[in-house]
């Protein structure tokens, strides 16, 4: 049996307040630009900017409470060997990707992604942020761990 390598990840709070910066002044903008259309007569353009702004919150919303790990499906540690990786969610469950499991890097280094097959057949995606992890070594080493799958 190949050996397992476990990482507990940990609340990104600097990665929130780039999150916030980001996405306050964009859902702002779009919220105030829906509303002055709105009282012009090009109604479908107020349609548009209240849908992006709706749709830029909800994004938002989701990737700050991710990064927090205060949705019940937040993964909150990885148990990773060759043949699967298994992750611990919030809710106390356990998803083990077996099947199709693919790794993909940012550019940056500064994030990855997780895709794969749990053991039901349903698809399951991660992404996983830099500030999660306590060491810097723990991210780089897991990259190079999690290569295998690229």
């Amino acid at each position: 049996m190949a050996k397992s390598e476990r990482y507990q990840l940990a609340q990104d709070r600097k990665g929130v307040t780039w999150d916030l910066l980001m996405y306050i002044p964009t859902v702002s903008g779009l919220a105030i630009g829906a509303s002055l259309f709105w009282y012009k007569p090009n109604h479908a353009l107020a349609y548009l900017l209240f849908f992006l702004a709706c749709f830029f919150l909800y994004q938002g919303v989701h990737r700050v409470l991710g990064r927090l790990m205060l949705l019940p499906s937040a993964p909150v540690a990885l148990d990773v060997n060759k043949q699967r990786v298994l992750l611990e969610l919030r809710n106390g469950n356990s998803v083990e990707l077996v099947k199709n499991v693919r790794y993909f890097s940012d550019y940056a280094g500064k994030s990855f992604g997780l895709t794969g097959m749990d053991a039901s057949g349903a698809r399951r995606q991660y992404v996983f942020h830099k500030g999660q992890f306590t060491e810097q070594s723990d991210y780089q080493k897991l990259g190079g761990v999690l290569k295998v799958f690229a």
